[in-house]
């Protein structure tokens, strides 16, 4: 039996969407993906969620989470690797060729890490290099370390850092910090941060077992320069998750997918929130409204539909 509605991922735009779908009596399920509570869970103080001065970011997941199961929503601890939006009800596809039914569809997947690509980053992933300050930062204690970008996400990994490492740099490709998120103005007045500025990571070296030293390359004068370091943390901006939707739906030239009013994809019956869709405000609680919006939409959408039956 198809289920009314399943909401893809598990942030806060999808546990917003629960949260709205299940007081309507809409019974949805919740497919949580590989990073149940999506990147908030990798942070630590949230301090710009209204109506609280600070939380910790696993905890509101945590909260979030309560609160969708006792509007009535359901999880499941799974992913979602095909879908078929070519015909109703659509077909969502596990990794096991399990299948389930729908009738309506939240795309809530977030989005990923971009990665640098040079030579060593795959090596030493997990030997040193890093995409998670939040939860590797402790193994970093009075170590010298590099962190790749200049965007808020870098200056909130540095911020966090700043607790743990002996000395920071910041290899940024532009010539000054593009973050603008008042936290960027602590790490520039910490003593610990330099700046390399016009700058990039050619390349990753360690013993085998950890990360030794960075290869940095001027982008003005192409000089390069060996940077003794025991970790690197990249934080380069995302990319969105929507790889598993193959061409079923319409996406932009750099994978967001394309919405029409505030929700609807190109498919009547299936809609997107945060950041899977939005690459301009990035924030957990635009994210929130979003799966609101998600969720109201869908319910309209059923309800037409049932009308029309």
């Amino acid at each position: 039996m198809a289920h009314k509605l399943v909401i893809i991922g598990s942030g806060p735009a999808g546990l917003t969407a629960g949260i709205y779908a299940g007081r309507a009596k809409l019974a949805p399920l919740i497919i949580e993906g590989s990073q149940p509570g999506g990147q908030l869970t990798t942070t630590t103080k949230v301090e710009n969620w209204p109506g609280t001065v600070s939380i910790f970011g696993p905890d509101l997941m945590d909260e979030m989470r309560k609160q969708a199961q006792t509007c009535g929503a359901t999880f499941m601890q799974d992913m979602i690797v095909k879908v078929d939006f070519t015909k109703k009800p659509f077909t969502l596809f596990f990794a096991n060729n399990k299948t389930i039914e729908t009738e309506s569809v939240i795309i809530a997947t977030g989005s990923s890490n971009k990665k640098l690509g040079c030579v060593g980053e795959a090596e030493y992933f997990s030997k040193g290099v890093s995409t998670c300050a939040t939860c590797d930062a402790p193994f970093y204690s009075d170590k010298e370390i590099i962190i790749v970008g200049g965007g808020d996400t870098a200056m909130t990994e540095a911020e966090h850092l700043l607790k743990f490492a002996k000395k920071i740099t910041v290899i940024q490709n532009l010539d000054a910090l593009s973050g603008k998120d008042p936290i960027k103005d602590r790490v520039i007045a910490s003593p610990k941060v330099e700046f390399m500025f016009n700058s990039s990571v050619k390349e990753i070296k360690g013993n085998g077992q950890n990360v030794t030293e960075v290869i940095v390359e001027n982008l003005k004068d192409k000089t390069t320069k060996a940077v003794p370091v025991q970790g690197v943390f990249i934080a380069i901006g995302f990319n969105p998750n929507t790889k598993f939707l193959g061409d079923q739906l319409e996406i932009d030239k750099y994978g967001y997918l394309v919405l029409s009013g505030k929700t609807k994809t190109s498919v009547d019956g299936v809609f997107a929130a945060g950041d899977v869709a939005d690459y301009v405000y990035r924030q957990a609680v635009v994210s929130a409204g979003m799966g609101c919006m998600a969720a109201l939409d869908a319910q309209a959408y059923l309800t037409k539909n049932e009308t029309h039956e």
